[in-house]
Formats: structure tokens, sequence, C-alpha cells
């Protein structure tokens, strides 16, 4: 009889990598590479992404990157997730563990390959002063909008739920604008203070806008088709991740303080227990970091061979 932790497992990893007994190649062949990557262990960036916050942070950079009309318009107009939610966030998840665990060459390789998907994303949006334009999801508006959802989605959950992260936040933003210049950001953020100011630039500049569109996607986001165990968990983190929403965000995306009428619920606490609940069924590190550190050993060995 199948225990109720492995059942558990295995949606979880059909979820987040499309198989649940069969580990993607992908992850394999990060074991391979001629260098320790961009980063490398005791890192921001590994710290970081190595915790279960980054499952929130999925979600709330999901959130965020709807309000710009433009992102949105690139979702909704090209990418199939209704069709195929799963297949779109392990692309995600592909590209920012690669980035992350990989050597250089792979990392830069896996960016550029993204980058060629884009070529065709193409269309018209309205902005947020009712102006229709033209959009390549290679803009560089766009590809920074994207960047800043991400960075700042891995940091405030990390902050929330994650273990102390090595240098603080602006370790992790400036170690992780590798990541943007990788994807053509022209001069990404490199401290939490400019993430920051980054982001309410959209917001003063009034580029940021709910439509119809939005609210359709919130509502996908919110209740995506998950398998019937994984839904009570993810009710609980899509609740902490409205909670470590910027108040204005979720203003704009018409999300209210999670809670029973009036009286506030225990999200962040209630995520927390969630989390180490998947933590407990997952194991400590994923498989993209134990494949980083196959390689990182094997270049030290033959270092100490040479």
């Amino acid at each position: 009889m199948v225990s109720l932790a492995t059942a558990m497992r295995d949606r979880l990893n059909v979820t987040f990598t499309g198989s649940s007994t069969v580990r993607p190649t992908w992850i394999d062949d990060l074991e391979r590479g001629s260098d320790a990557g961009f980063f490398g262990p005791g890192s921001a960036t590994w710290a970081v992404h190595g915790g279960m916050s980054t499952i929130v942070a999925g979600i709330r950079a999901l959130l965020v990157q709807a309000l710009h009309p433009g992102a949105l318009a690139g979702v909704y107009d090209h990418s199939r997730y209704r069709e195929d939610p799963f297949g779109r966030l392990a692309g995600t998840i592909r590209w920012i563990y690669t980035v992350t665990h990989g050597d250089t060459a792979t990392a830069t390789a896996g960016s550029e390959w993204v980058l060629r998907l884009h070529e065709r994303v193409r269309g018209e949006f309205v902005d947020g002063h009712g102006v229709q334009r033209p959009y390549t999801a290679n803009d560089p508006d766009l590809l920074r909008w994207v960047h800043l959802a991400f960075a700042d989605g891995f940091l405030r959950t990390a902050e929330l739920w994650g273990e102390p992260i090595p240098g603080g936040a602006d370790a992790y933003v400036r170690e992780w604008s590798t990541a943007g210049r990788l994807m053509h950001v022209d001069a990404p953020p490199e401290s939490d203070a400019a993430l920051r100011a980054d982001l309410d630039g959209y917001l003063d500049r009034g580029e940021l806008a709910v439509s119809a569109r939005t609210r359709e996607v919130v509502s996908f986001i919110k209740n995506p088709p998950l398998a019937r165990l994984l839904r009570p968990g993810y009710r609980v983190l899509f609740d902490g991740a409205v909670a470590s929403l910027d108040p204005r965000h979720r203003k704009l995306l018409g999300l209210p303080v999670p809670g029973i009428g009036p009286v506030p619920a225990p999200a962040i606490a209630s995520t927390r227990l969630v989390l180490d609940g998947i933590g407990r069924v997952l194991g400590e590190r994923s498989g993209t970091e134990r494949s980083a550190l196959v390689r990182i050993e094997r270049l030290r060995a033959e270092q100490r061979a040479a």
C-alpha cells in the first residue's frame, strides 16, 4: 500500500518536473560541466533557492508579473497555461535551477534557449495609460519586470520562511543580477534598495494595471488544476503568497489579506507549517543541488590529482 508521504512526493514531483518516478535528464546533466557555476555552496543564491520558500515565491512572482499588461499579454496570448500549466511551470523551474546550480556554460546556454523561445512571443497590449502598444517577450522593459518579480519573490519569501541569507538581502540581489544579465536585462539592480526602487518605479509611472484578463489569470493561479491531495496545502501557500505581497500590489490585484471576515488568518505561520511538511516529504536538498555538488566534488578531485 502506498503511504501518504509517497503519494504526496509523487504528486509534488509530477507538478514540479512532469514525472513522479523518473528524474528529468537535465537534472542529471548538471553533474557535468567544467566549473562550479556562477554561485556555489555558501552563496546567498544557493541559500535562498535551496529552501521550500521557493514554492511560495513562484506563486507570488506569477501574481506580481500579472500586474504588467505587457507581461500578462505574453502569457495570455502565447502560453498554454490553461491546457498545460505544469509544463510551463516545469520549464520555468528548469531555467531557474539551471542558472542556480549549473556550470557557467550550461547556465548561459539555458538562458539563450529561453531568449530564443521568446522571439516568437509578440503581439499588442493596452498599457497602464490606455495606449495600445506592440510587444515582444524580449522587450527590455518586460524582461526587467519579470526579473524584478522573481528576485523580489524569492527574497521576500526567503526572509519570511527561509534560513538566514549569507551576506543578507543585498548579497542575494547582487548575485541574482547575474541571472538578469544572462536574460539581457540592462543594469539589473544589485542591492535590496535598488530592487525596491525599481519595483516602485513601475507603480509611480502608472505602468501597472488590472483588467478582466488579469482577474482571469489570478483566478487560475488561485485555483489551478492540482491533484486533490495537494489542494488543501496549496490553498495555504496561496494565502501565504498573498500575505507576503507589497500592500499596493495586493490592492491592485484585488486580493484581501487572508482571513475569515474581519479576522486575519495566521497565513505566515500556517505557510511555515505546510512548507515544513513539504520539506520532510521531498528532502532537504533538491536534485539540482545534489547534481551540482557531485560536479563540484569531481572538479576538486581532478584538481587534487593534477
